[in-house]
């Protein structure tokens, strides 16, 4: 397979893995974690004495997922994934969340992106840690504050979100040695 077809074919593998967290947050929300409340989202531990919605997990998934979505397929890929992300993320959220999960999606990816660009060709470790970052604290703080009008599960939201972009970086870093060895220049 030559360069531009793999470079094509990772690029949608990260599209559909980007479109598989939105249900998946969802899914996540009612079926898994260490407390399932009725009524209420299921919460993991993400610190000692910190639960969050088990839905934030994919929710830092997508955010370095969107970043590999642009880094292979380009800007306007990476664009289109999150007005659709967005759409979905409306479409699949309880009725109480929809403008919240919604809007808190689609302005999080876009603070990702305006993060990434930028620092994508000083590398590629740096770019995802830095967009994600900011990505899940504009996430968490806009979807808490439009959903429930506080922000007292703040440190849950960005910790379970940074979870995922940390246990990422390994294959992210690998990715990026990878490309250097074959010559995989970012789209």
């Amino acid at each position: 397979m030559n360069l531009e077809t793999r470079q094509r074919v990772e690029g949608y593998a990260f599209l559909l893995a980007f479109a598989a967290c939105i249900p998946a947050a969802n899914w996540f929300i009612g079926h898994v974690g260490t407390v399932c409340p009725p009524n209420s989202p299921c919460l993991l531990p993400v610190a000692p004495g910190i639960l969050a919605p088990s839905g934030v997990l994919m929710v830092g998934l997508a955010l370095v997922l969107r970043d590999l979505v642009q880094r292979r397929l380009g800007k306007a890929w990476a664009l289109g994934a999150v007005l659709v992300g967005a759409v979905l993320s409306a479409l699949l959220a309880p009725p109480a969340l929809v403008v919240a999960s919604g809007l808190a999606f689609l302005v999080s990816e876009f603070a990702d992106f305006a993060v990434y660009t930028p620092l994508q060709r000083r590398g590629l470790v740096l770019a995802v840690v830095a967009s994600s970052a900011m990505g899940l604290v504009v996430d968490s703080i806009l979807f808490l504050w439009l959903a429930f009008g506080n922000l007292s599960f703040l440190i849950g939201q960005v910790l379970g979100k940074s979870w995922m972009v940390l246990l990422a970086l390994p294959v992210i870093w690998l990715l990026r040695e990878r490309d250097a060895r074959i010559g995989l220049q970012p789209a």
